[in-house]
């Protein structure tokens, strides 16, 4: 870095740094987590679901600030890749409570062990006290801005901050097709 990399007011824009420093972290979580359906999300999900009490979809949708309908259908890919399971919830039935399997269990914490070598090689120039710090404070930054705003879909706005297609989603079922009459065409 040159002496004047301190003074250069882009060295000392927030947004830059962040940005710097979550790409870098993208890059190295993709080899880690990009085999996940869902690949970033589907490893929050993980983690989310990883607590005792069990949560449901909804908690976790907003907890996470993904939208419920995508939560759904990446749900669908973790139960079908055997990571999640989906059971009723004894307090509402209606509600269904997301559950790690055994599989679900282990991918996580072998991710979550991976992840943190990730951040280490990202947090090498700080001490470990620095890397502490940093966490604490970011930490606190990003809960008061869910709290502020907590129905943005953050992982969405990150991905528009990257340029990164959105994770592939299955298709949308197509509607059954229509009984009963059939409109005939118009005759000239």
């Amino acid at each position: 870095m040159n002496e004047d990399a301190h003074t250069d007011p882009i060295n000392d824009d927030l947004g830059w740094m962040l940005g710097v420093l979550f790409r870098a972290h993208l890059r190295g979580a993709e080899h880690t987590i990009g085999d996940l359906p869902g690949g970033p999300r589907g490893y929050q999900v993980l983690v989310a679901a990883d607590r005792e009490p069990a949560r449901n979809q909804g908690a976790i949708a907003e907890e996470l600030g993904i939208d419920r309908t995508v939560l759904t259908y990446l749900i669908d890919d973790l139960e079908r890749d055997g990571l999640v399971s989906r059971r009723a919830d004894p307090a509402d039935r209606r509600s269904r409570l997301v559950v790690l399997t055994d599989a679900g269990r282990e991918a996580a914490r072998h991710r979550r062990e991976a992840l943190r070598h990730v951040e280490s090689r990202l947090m090498s120039a700080l001490t470990v006290e620095e890397a502490s710090s940093l966490r604490a404070l970011l930490r606190r930054a990003a809960c008061a801005a869910q709290a502020r705003d907590p129905m943005t879909d953050l992982c969405a706005v990150a991905e528009e901050a990257t340029d990164r297609p959105p994770p592939r989603r299955r298709p949308l079922p197509r509607p059954a097709p229509r009984t009963g009459a059939t409109r005939r065409p118009a005759q000239p």
